[in-house]
C-alpha cells in the first residue's frame, strides 16, 4: 500500500468541536470524518482498523461455538411492543413509519429479533444451546451525542445470544463468553479489567462489563488491591457489618437554618460534621414519591435505588414536586412526619443525633433518632462507595480508576423468552422456556477507546493487533533514484513476509513524514535517506517506546524480524 494511492486526509489543526483524545487524533489522522451529530463516515485507515477488530472478535466468537448471521437493522414495532420496551426504551429508539403507516425502528439492539427468530425455529431440547452472533451497524438516538466514535448514534458492534435449556447450561454459555472476551481483550492489546455490573435497560439477572482503563473514561471502576474484585461504581456493593447504635438523644428540637439549603451550608452554620447531617432526597419511583437516606457526605446511588425497589423508572424529584410532598422549598425536606414511604441507607443505623430537614422554609431539626422518630420503610445498601470503603469480598483496600465500557455480557434469564414465548419441550414433553443470554461488543468504540489508552503528544499509538498499517516505510529522499529503489526492495521483501506495510513515497520534506507516521500511529516505522544508505543501515524506530536501531541492509530480513518480535512481545509484556 502506498501513501501517494491511499486517501489519508492528514490534518495539521484539531478542529474545534473535537473533544476527547480520540476523536482529535481519529479526525487529525485522516481515519473518520463527520457527517452529522454522532454520525460518521470511516475513511481506509479508520476501517482497516475496525475491520481488523472485527476479525479478532469472530475468530473468537467461532472458537467459542458461536455461530455468525446478520440481522435486519429495521425492526417492527410489534416485537418491542411484545417485549415491553416500545415505550421503556426511551426516546434512544429511533421510531418511525413506513409508507403503509406501520411504526418501526432502527435497531439499537437486537434481542426481540434473535428470540422471535428461535422461538420459530426451535421446539426442542434436542436443538438446544441456540448460540448466534453479528456484526451489526446500531443506532441509537443519543440526547448529546460526543467525544466522537466513543458516543455516537450509529456505531458498528458484534452482539451475541444464547438459548438454553437451563441455568446451567445457560451458566457455561456465560462462562464461554466471558472468556472469549479475556482473549480478545488481550489479543487486541489493551489493559483492561472485567467488572461486575448493572443490567440497565437490557434487564436480566447478572453482567459483567470489559473496561478498557483509560483517564478518560466516563465510568468509574472499584478494583480490590488484595482480591479479584472489581466492578462498576454503580454496582460496588457495600457491606455494612456495624452495630445499630443504642445512644440516648435529646428530643427534637427546631433550629432557624435561614438560606442554607445544601448540607455544607447546614453544616457549617450549626458547626456539625457533614457525617451527622442526613441527606433526604426524594425521588419519582415509577411516578410514586419516595424519600432516601443517607448521611450528608455520601452520594445516592440510584441504580441500587432502582435494583432495591425493582422498578422500572427512578427519577429525581423536581422543586414542584419535593413542595408537593413537603410543603417546604427545595433544601428543607427532612423525614420527621414525611407521610411517604421512606428507604435509608444501612449506614445509618451506626449513629444518632443527626441533623435533617424540617419540611419548613429556612428551618432544619436537631437531635434526630432515626428509630424512635422516623417510620423507616426498610434499609439496605443505597450509597455509593467511595475510596474508604473495604472491598466487600476480602474487606481489603480499594481504589477508584477509570475506564472505558468496550463489552457487555447479561445473563438475561426468561426476561425475553417468557415477553416472547420462546419455549421449548423437555425431556418428559413439558413446555419450558428458554434461558438466555445476550453479550455485546462495541467494535468501533474499541478502537476509539485504544487510542485513548495508547497515545502521545505526537499522535496515536496503535496495538499491532489493530493498527491500520503495522509497518510504515519512509522514503526520505523520493527523487533520489539509488534511495528509492533500495526502498522498493524493502517494500517486496516485507510484503512477502505478510506485513502490513504502508510505503510513505510521496514527495514531502522529511519533517512532514515524520509527523504523519508518528500520528498514524503505525507500531513500527522504517526510514531510509541517502545518510542511511551510505552506511549501509535502515533506521527502525519501535513507536510505543520511542527506541530507535540500525538494521543492517544486507541482513534486513533477519535482522527485521527478531526486532519486530521484540516490538511484539513488547506489547504482550505491557498488557
Amino acid at each position: 500500500m502506498r501513501f501517494s494511492d491511499c486517501y489519508i486526509p492528514t490534518l495539521k489543526e484539531t478542529p474545534a468541536d473535537a473533544e476527547v483524545i480520540s476523536h482529535k487524533l481519529l479526525l487529525r489522522a485522516g481515519m473518520i470524518r463527520k457527517l452529522t451529530s454522532g454520525l460518521y463516515i470511516y475513511l481506509p485507515l479508520g476501517l482497516r482498523a475496525i475491520e481488523k477488530v472485527s476479525q479478532i472478535v469472530k475468530e473468537e466468537m467461532n472458537y467459542s461455538g458461536f455461530n455468525e448471521l446478520l440481522m435486519p437493522m429495521v425492526q417492527p414495532a410489534d416485537l418491542w411492543k411484545e417485549s415491553g420496551r416500545w415505550d421503556h426504551f426511551g426516546k434512544e429508539l429511533l421510531r418511525f413509519k413506513d409508507r403503509n403507516g406501520r411504526d418501526y425502528c432502527l435497531g439499537p439492539t437486537h434481542e426481540e429479533v434473535i428470540t422471535d427468530l428461535v422461538r420459530d425455529e426451535v421446539r426442542s431440547y434436542r436443538q438446544l444451546p441456540v448460540r448466534l452472533y453479528q456484526i451489526q451497524t446500531k443506532f441509537r438516538d443519543e440526547i448529546r451525542p460526543r467525544f466522537g466514535l466513543m458516543r455516537g448514534r450509529e456505531f458498528l458492534m458484534k452482539d451475541a445470544y444464547s438459548f438454553d435449556a437451563d441455568f446451567s447450561s445457560a451458566e457455561i454459555s456465560y462462562k464461554l463468553v466471558y472468556d472469549a472476551y479475556c482473549r480478545i481483550f488481550t489479543r487486541l492489546g489493551l489493559k483492561y479489567r472485567a467488572v461486575e455490573a448493572d443490567t440497565g435497560s437490557i434487564g436480566g439477572n447478572f453482567s459483567h462489563e470489559f473496561m478498557i482503563l483509560a483517564e478518560a473514561g466516563e465510568d468509574t471502576i472499584v478494583v480490590c488491591k488484595n482480591c479479584d474484585y472489581a466492578s462498576n461504581i454503580e454496582r460496588a456493593e457495600i457491606a455494612w457489618d456495624g452495630e445499630q447504635c443504642t445512644d440516648a438523644c435529646p428530643a427534637i428540637c427546631k433550629v432557624s437554618t435561614p438560606g442554607a439549603h445544601t448540607v455544607s451550608e447546614v453544616a457549617a452554620m450549626l458547626d456539625v460534621p457533614e457525617a451527622s447531617v442526613i441527606k433526604t432526597m426524594l425521588y419519582m419511583v415509577d411516578d410514586q414519591p419516595v424519600g432516601i437516606l443517607v448521611r450528608g457526605d455520601r452520594q445516592v446511588n440510584e441504580i441500587k435505588l432502582r435494583t432495591m425497589l425493582k422498578a422500572m423508572k427512578v427519577e429525581l424529584a423536581s422543586a414542584a414536586q419535593v413542595e408537593a410532598v413537603t410543603m417546604a422549598p427545595l433544601g428543607f425536606a427532612g423525614p420527621v412526619g414525611l407521610n411517604i414511604p421512606i428507604y435509608a441507607d444501612a449506614e445509618l443505623k451506626g449513629a444518632t443525633d443527626y441533623v435533617t430537614g424540617a419540611n419548613e422554609g429556612d428551618v432544619h431539626l436537631l437531635h434526630v433518632d432515626l428509630i424512635r422518630d422516623v417510620k423507616i420503610t426498610a434499609w439496605g445498601d443505597l450509597r455509593e462507595i467511595t475510596v474508604h470503603d473495604k472491598c466487600p469480598r476480602c474487606e481489603s483496600e480499594i481504589e477508584l480508576t477509570k475506564g472505558i465500557e468496550a463489552g457487555h455480557i447479561f445473563m438475561l434469564g426468561v426476561k425475553y423468552s417468557d415477553a416472547l414465548n420462546a419455549v421449548f419441550l423437555d425431556e418428559t414433553g413439558k413446555e419450558k422456556m428458554m434461558i438466555m443470554g445476550c453479550y455485546g461488543i462495541g467494535i468501533s468504540r474499541v478502537v476509539a477507546a485504544a487510542i485513548e489508552q495508547n497515545n502521545d503528544e505526537a499522535g496515536i499509538i496503535f496495538p499491532p493487533a489493530i493498527a491500520p498499517v503495522t509497518c510504515i516505510l519512509l522514503n526520505l529522499d523520493p527523487k533520489n533514484s539509488d534511495v528509492s529503489e533500495k526502498v522498493e526492495q524493502l517494500y517486496d521483501i516485507l510484503k512477502k513476509m505478510n506485513m502490513d506495510v504502508l510505503l510513505d513515497d510521496r514527495e514531502e520534506r522529511p519533517g512532514i513524514k515524520f509527523k504523519d507516521a508518528d500520528l498514524i500511529g503505525a507500531p513500527i516505522q522504517l526510514v531510509l535517506g541517502m545518510k542511511g544508505l551510505s552506511k549501509g543501515v535502515i533506521e527502525a524506530k519501535d513507536r510505543r517506546t520511542g527506541e530507535k536501531v540500525e538494521l543492517h541492509l544486507e541482513s534486513f530480513k533477519q535482522d527485521f524480524e527478531t526486532w519486530a518480535a521484540n516490538v511484539k512481545r513488547g506489547w504482550q509484556n505491557r498488557v
